[in-house]
């Protein structure tokens, strides 16, 4: 006796397409690390600027009030902006865009690719130069999403437009499927 294969039911019980297939990460992204230079900078100048005066000041608050302006010049110039590029997350997957930031106040935006929306790149000289810029992507809604200074960005422009054709082709395809089967069982008869 063989056993009977079924197939997997193509709908959720809310009645909409479930997604044949997985979704899987095509990209994580943060913004060009090149933002990190001057407060980089920033600090190799403390450490030798404290480094020199440590030590050859007459008094010794003075010494303490030194290491602790360089300690806070420190986290204001290099750990703060570390911390803010940190928190930028660009995730593309093979279904939709998330966007998340913030670090007090965490903000996640998703947009799908089925939706469909306007791909833009913007750069200016020096973005150019490090074949990096920023994404603008306009779904229709007030604000567009925006990815600011990613790096490789020709290559994450292709792929968003790779990705919203084959969703759509996708779509379109169940969008036939379910009005081939819409036909097929009517009560009543066919339309």
């Amino acid at each position: 006796m063989k056993a009977k294969k079924t197939e997997p039911n193509e709908t959720e019980p809310s009645g909409y397409a479930r997604e044949s297939r997985p979704e899987k990460v095509v990209a994580r992204l943060r913004p060009h690390a090149r933002v990190l230079a001057w407060p980089t900078l920033l600090l190799f100048a403390l450490a030798g600027g404290t480094g020199y005066f440590f030590g050859n000041l007459p008094e010794p608050w003075q010494n303490a009030t030194l290491l602790a302006g360089a300690i806070l010049l420190a986290l204001l110039g290099w750990l703060l902006p570390l911390a803010a590029w940190l928190t930028k997350r660009y995730t593309i997957t093979t279904r939709r865009i998330i966007f998340r930031h913030g670090f007090f106040v965490r903000t996640r935006q998703e947009l799908l690719h089925s939706r469909g929306y306007d791909v833009s790149v913007r750069q200016n000289w020096l973005q150019a130069g490090f074949h990096s810029g920023t994404v603008l992507i306009n779904s229709g809604l007030e604000h567009p999403l925006v990815l600011k200074d990613l790096p490789n960005v020709d290559l994450v422009q292709s792929t968003l437009h790779d990705l919203m054709e084959q969703a759509s082709t996708v779509m379109g395809s169940r969008r036939q499927e379910q009005s081939a089967l819409s036909e097929e069982s009517a009560f009543w008869g066919r339309r």
